[in-house]
């Protein structure tokens, strides 16, 4: 049987890497005793440094950079196809008149 994900709340988040920090533990003593693994801790001090306030948006969220960065791939993939097609009525144009 699989082992189920662990979720971890934002505020837990950014409690743990107050612990390294503020505190002044190790990332090892801080993973150790609140039952991650270090590399885990590491990435959400990095992405709380990276990101500040924005480094944990939730379960299925995205932050608002991403969230406009999706919306413009999907309207650049709209715009490509428009143009493609756009092309194949010119070309099938210019030979009927030919």
């Amino acid at each position: 049987m699989a082992r189920s994900r662990r979720t971890y709340t934002p505020e837990f988040k950014v409690e743990a890497v107050k612990l390294v920090t503020e505190k002044g533990y190790s990332v090892a003593e801080a993973a150790r005793s609140l039952g991650v693994h270090e590399t885990l801790l590491r990435s959400w001090k990095q992405a709380l440094l990276d990101n500040g306030d924005q480094a944990f948006p939730g379960q299925g969220k995205l932050s608002p950079v991403e969230e406009e960065l999706g919306r413009l791939r999907a309207e650049n993939k709209r715009l490509l196809a428009e143009r493609d097609i756009l092309k194949k009525a010119a070309a099938f144009f210019a030979k009927e008149a030919t």
